[in-house]
């Protein structure tokens, strides 16, 4: 006997292009890409324009970018420049002939009737529900209609919209990956709801139902928010006599204050967290866990990892908070774990955009981040008139690697290496309870130490510094002064280190400086 063939999995992301991508969208766009992988099926882009009005090109854009940004390929749907698979088109603004064919079929079958009800009639009928404490509901006066009177209608050209017969009673029954069994009663849902109007242009629940069978999609995993979408979705399915998909509703993302998610949290667009210097394996590691969880005390996965681990009975069922502090946390193990010539390179566009630095040549181009072309030309610091090679930028961000969190602080953290005259209040130089007389000693100490080093090595300097930094019953006593002199911050890398970055001239010159501003003040 022939073995029964295994179906084949068919998962779909379907957003709506009518804001910025968003760090919850990107959480369902990467359960659906683990679960296709993990099950070698195919993943899906499928775009829901059919809100002519708010639907635009720059949002679907910001999708795509955001789903290349973080490695989540998509095998079938929308891309770019064309459409590529079996099952289009993947726009729904590009299949309307197929909606109208369905909701005709509906109507001939008797599911679905016109509806001619005015808004008047409707809000009426609504207030008078509310003044008897009754739901909202709908009360099916047009399904009775004599059928000569609806063909009357329908030639006077009456408006009006196309609406699902439900069933009196009827169970909606389905086991979710996530939740497990819910069930809805149909009486719940508000009476017969509209899927089209007058054009036959269908309401999102239509639209749905129908894609989602053409497509052949075998299981649609999607937020919490939709479940309330779900029986309404099987309902038509069941109208239109064809098999439901399988639901996974995965958990709320919720803020600190275990309030939906909002702005004023971290939902933005999921671009801008490119921007400000997260990494995308740091972003999809923080993702996965926002309502999954492989179990045990590890943090730190790769997505490949994370794609054979998945599984929906390790996903929870309550809110899933999003919590920034873990986000950075995550981002920072990915920085400091960078091949160095990479994170220089995925560095240098911050310091470029802040006119830290400047490229020497316009031809020029990144050392290579993802296979690009590599150049070591030099790069202007406008304000020394003079130019790093890479390796020196190398020597400066290896010294912050350990302390960044995002990209973007590579600005504030290392900006005093490439400015002629650091700006800092001459009180953070003072150590403890010294006085500024003590200040100025210990500074010139620090001259001292550094013009006796022949061979500027930081393990040099290191030994030279700490060798006079000994004399002191505190080592902070000369550390501290010298130390905030060459970078004008309360905390930065070792003197040592800035030191030899800095090298021997710029090094004796900001600690004279320092003690200029003390002796003037």
């Amino acid at each position: 006997m022939e073995e029964e063939k295994k179906e084949k999995i068919r998962v779909r992301f379907a957003p709506s292009p009518t804001g910025n991508f968003h760090i919850g969208s990107a959480r369902t766009a990467l359960f659906n890409y683990l679960y296709a992988r993990k099950n070698n099926g195919s993943f899906v882009l499928r775009i829901e324009d059919t809100d002519r009005e708010r639907s635009r090109e720059e949002y679907e854009n910001d999708i795509m970018r955001s789903l290349e940004w973080l490695g989540l390929a998509w095998d079938e749907g929308v891309f770019e420049k064309e459409e590529k698979g079996s099952y289009g088109p993947y726009r729904q603004s590009k299949r309307g002939q197929i909606y109208k064919r369905y909701v005709e079929k509906l109507l001939s079958k008797g599911e679905a009737y016109y509806c001619f009800c005015s808004k008047e009639k409707l809000e009426k009928s609504r207030e008078e529900q509310k003044r008897k404490k009754q739901p909202p509901r709908y009360e099916g006066d047009c399904f009775n209609l004599d059928p000569k009177e609806r063909k009357k209608l329908l030639e006077e050209g009456r408006e009006y919209v196309v609406r699902l017969h439900l069933p009196q009673n009827d169970i909606i029954e389905f086991e979710d990956m996530v939740k497990g069994k819910v069930v809805f009663n149909a009486n719940d849902i508000g009476g017969d709801f509209v899927i089209a109007k007058s054009d036959f242009s269908p309401l999102y629940n239509l639209a749905c139902s129908v894609d989602d069978y053409e497509m052949q999609i075998t299981h649609v995993i999607r937020g919490e928010d939709h479940i309330s979408n779900t029986p309404k979705q099987i309902l038509i399915q069941r109208a239109l006599g064809v098999t439901s998909p399988k639901y996974a509703h995965l958990p709320l993302i919720l803020g600190p204050d275990k309030n939906k998610l909002s702005k004023r949290h971290a939902a933005v667009s999921m671009y801008e967290y490119k921007e400000k210097g997260y990494l995308p394996e740091g972003v999809v590691n923080f993702i996965s866990f926002l309502g999954w969880n492989p179990g045990g005390e590890r943090e730190i996965y790769s997505l490949k990892e994370i794609t054979e681990l998945f599984s929906f009975d390790k996903c929870q069922k309550s809110g899933a908070v999003f919590n920034i502090d873990k986000l950075n946390f995550i981002n920072g193990y990915y920085i400091r774990n960078k091949d160095l010539e990479e994170l220089v390179t995925l560095c240098i566009p911050y310091l470029l955009d802040t006119g830290l630095i400047t490229l020497k040549f316009k031809e020029s181009r990144y050392p290579p981040a993802y296979g690009g072309t590599q150049a070591r030309a030099g790069y202007y610091v406008p304000e020394k008139d003079t130019f790093y090679e890479f390796e020196k930028l190398k020597q400066i961000i290896s010294l912050y690697r350990e302390r960044m969190k995002v990209l973007s602080e590579v600005v504030q953290l290392t900006d005093y290496f490439f400015k002629d005259d650091i700006d800092y209040d001459k009180e953070i130089l003072f150590w403890k309870d010294m006085t500024k007389e003590e200040i100025e000693n210990s500074l010139e100490e620090g001259i001292k130490a550094f013009s006796e080093i022949k061979n500027w090595e930081a393990e040099t300097i290191k030994e030279k510094l700490v060798e006079r930094a000994s004399k002191n019953r505190d080592k902070g006593r000369l550390l501290w002064p010298v130390r905030v002199a060459l970078s004008g911050k309360k905390a930065s890398a070792s003197p040592f280190d800035i030191a030899w970055v800095l090298g021997h001239k710029d090094t004796i010159k900001r600690l004279k400086t320092a003690k200029q501003r003390l002796s003037d003040a």
